[in-house]
């Protein structure tokens, strides 16, 4: 994840400290410190729309052996216990669980960070309150696209008008929230009314998500933009950048799972804020890149732990079996221990990049698409120039 807004006005963000606040070099949030990552948890399978691009290729019905109450809590209390900064209680739609605002509101009163990734339909005036009340701090909701465009890559009709006002009713109580946004072919063609959106409706936050080719979205590479398309979506969002911070506006703009962008970023700012550049590479050295396996874990809702949401086919472990506190430090899994120390692993334009150090290799479930977890990402839009290999 990077914060766009953060790099090029130097405005502060909620989980900055996560990103920039550590020594560059140093491993991030305490894999070396024996504290625990981000964790993503997908609390069911079951949704209530069908996404084209969903990395748990959710359905309809609920998982006969999803994990209970009491196991859920069971959970909690060892990442709490782990301090695990933030977790992200996703799914499947996680407002569908009944026991939902229960574990929230535990989480909280265990110290975590409690924060939901939703579809946003769900969230009436009445649920809005219940989260805020259960101790959430910042509720994602996914756009993609404007009406019927959303509508059709969601797979249900009349979901952007639900979700937007899932937005409003959060807003109106104070509740902070922000959009989730994945760029793709199908979703390009409304990025800039995305943007001019989030400014009309006084959203504070987004975060703009490159493709992963991972559960339904394995399918979905042929629907990646090309290569100067990515460029091109970076370009409106640092416009859109300069133009909220010109105004005084306190919106947060983020892109995430292509660290490309933060090479883009660097390039950019040598260009437009020469006087600026060495600090926003040092913040981008300190963010260390993708940290899948590092500083990001997963959990679905049969416990199975993965080193981040999209590598669903490399499972680590299950929570029902070993506690997730283990899981993570015992680092058992090869492909664990290769993710903690990956350089000498990669492959290709990764392996030769002058910017492994502030990208990291990039993201390895786009990678693994070719048959080899270690080989290039495919994803990456930078020159061979650029990245110093000619």
């Amino acid at each position: 994840m990077i914060n766009v807004t953060k790099l090029l006005t130097g405005m502060k963000g909620e989980g900055d400290h996560l990103r920039y606040a550590i020594t560059a070099g140093a491993k991030p949030h305490g894999v070396s410190a024996g504290k625990g990552p981000v964790v993503v948890w997908n609390v069911t399978r079951a949704c209530n729309l069908s996404c084209r691009h969903c990395y748990a290729d959710a359905c309809a019905v609920k998982d006969p052996d999803e994990m209970s109450t009491a196991e859920a809590k069971e959970f909690i209390e060892d990442l709490a216990a782990f301090q695990v900064p933030v977790l992200l209680f996703s799914g499947g739609e996680p407002l569908i669980r009944k026991d939902i605002f229960e574990l929230i509101s535990f989480a909280a009163s265990k110290g975590l960070r409690p924060v939901v990734s939703t579809n946003g339909t769900l969230i009436t005036p009445d649920k809005a309150r219940m989260l805020k009340e259960a101790g959430v701090k910042y509720v994602g909701i996914s756009l993609d696209g404007l009406g019927e465009r959303h509508d059709i890559f969601r797979g249900k009709r009349g979901s952007f008008e639900q979700a937007l006002a899932g937005i409003r009713n959060c807003l109106s109580i104070g509740q902070k929230v922000g959009v989730r946004f994945t760029i793709s072919k199908h979703t390009y063609g409304d990025l800039d009314g995305i943007l001019d959106l989030i400014e009309r409706e006084n959203i504070p936050r987004a975060c703009f998500y490159h493709l992963v080719y991972s559960g339904r979205g394995s399918a979905l590479q042929q629907e990646d933009v090309t290569r100067e398309q990515s460029r091109l979506a970076l370009d409106k969002i640092i416009a859109k950048t300069m133009d909220l911070h010109s105004k005084g506006k306190q919106v947060e703009l983020l892109t995430v799972d292509n660290h490309a962008d933060g090479v883009y970023l660097y390039q950019w700012m040598k260009e437009h804020n020469p006087e600026h550049a060495a600090e926003l590479l040092e913040l981008l050295r300190r963010n260390g890149g993708n940290r899948s396996g590092v500083a990001i874990g997963c959990v679905d809702w049969h416990g199975r732990a993965y080193p981040d949401q999209f590598t669903r086919d490399i499972e680590i472990g299950n929570i029902r079996e070993q506690k997730f506190s283990e899981i993570w430090r015992d680092a058992a899994h090869p492909v664990m221990a290769g993710l903690r120390d990956r350089k000498s692993l990669l492959k290709g334009r990764c392996r030769e990049c002058a910017w492994l150090d502030i990208c990291n290799g990039n993201f390895r479930a786009r990678a693994s698409v070719s048959g080899d977890f270690w080989a290039a990402d495919p994803s990456c839009y930078l020159s061979d120039r650029e990245i110093g290999i000619v």
